[in-house]
């Protein structure tokens, strides 16, 4: 019988928030995906969505709205169009905003200066989410320049042809929490949000505590043992992966270049993939 073609990817943006802790390590926030989500309901997710047409007409440059690495360079970084980057970098930006409260972004005047207290954007960042506001206009109504010196490119996956419901093509960013900022998961889509460093994360998972789709564990996964610091210097080399998609006995099993650790982890927790 022939297979219907794959499902297109959108582009999506997902940011690894992070800060230090006291001890040699960072902490990452994470947000666990309510029951009632249609898609990875239950699991634990960094801020991030797919790319809008809002963010796609965006043209942050030609508003004098973006301040840090061009597109060009993003675009470079990531290999893709300079079009894609400007859309990907403007939804990290609006993603992590909208579901956690941390702005990227500063003071049009003071373009090297970062917002302290983002939470004065509170109602712009309702509208944000509820999708009667785009992210331009918030910048250009509030006099803010995005800042994307303040994000890094770190990974691209691709969900796997397999899957029948809907597919991204997931740009990762990673992004140090702002001064004076704080991440919250006031937000329709988490039931939990919170902070904790990527060692207690994987951990979590392996014992059966939390569920961490491959992505996610395995950007954990490169974090480990890293501070800020370090993760910042970082020149990622950024190759995308897409799993490839199995049956095995009665469950949906993801095999990629990391899987056999990733199975083992999940294993010892007790989940199966419910797919």
């Amino acid at each position: 019988m022939n297979q219907p073609p794959p499902l297109t990817p959108r582009p999506a943006a997902t940011v690894m928030l992070v800060r230090e802790t006291s001890a040699r390590d960072l902490a990452v926030f994470l947000m666990r995906r309510h029951s009632q989500m249609e898609f990875a309901a239950g699991v634990m997710v960094f801020p991030g969505g797919g790319v809008d047409e809002r963010d796609r007409n965006a043209d942050l440059g030609g508003l004098g709205a973006w301040a840090g690495p061009p597109p060009r360079w993003w675009a470079q970084r990531f290999g893709i169009e300079p079009d894609l980057a400007e859309a990907l970098v403007c939804a990290a930006a609006r993603e992590t905003f909208e579901e956690s409260g941390v702005l990227f972004a500063g003071p049009a005047n003071e373009p090297n200066s970062i917002v302290g207290d983002a939470s004065v954007y509170r109602d712009s960042r309702r509208e944000l989410a509820a999708g009667t506001l785009s992210f331009a206009d918030f910048l250009r109504r509030e006099n803010l320049v995005l800042r994307s010196d303040l994000l890094r490119p770190w990974a691209n996956w691709v969900t796997p042809e397999a899957e029948r419901t809907r597919r991204y093509d997931t740009y990762f960013f990673v992004g140090a929490l702002p001064e004076g900022q704080r991440a919250d998961g006031e937000n329709t889509e988490s039931d939990r949000a919170g902070w904790t460093t990527p060692r207690a994360a994987i951990d979590d998972f392996a014992a059966g505590r939390n569920f961490l789709l491959p992505p996610t564990w395995t950007q954990l996964d490169s974090l480990a043992g890293r501070t800020v610091a370090e993760v910042l210097a970082v020149e990622r080399q950024i190759v995308t992966v897409q799993p490839h998609l199995e049956i095995r006995g009665d469950n949906w099993v993801f095999e990629f270049f990391d899987s056999d650790r990733y199975h083992r982890a999940r294993e010892a927790g007790g989940m199966g993939w419910q797919f």
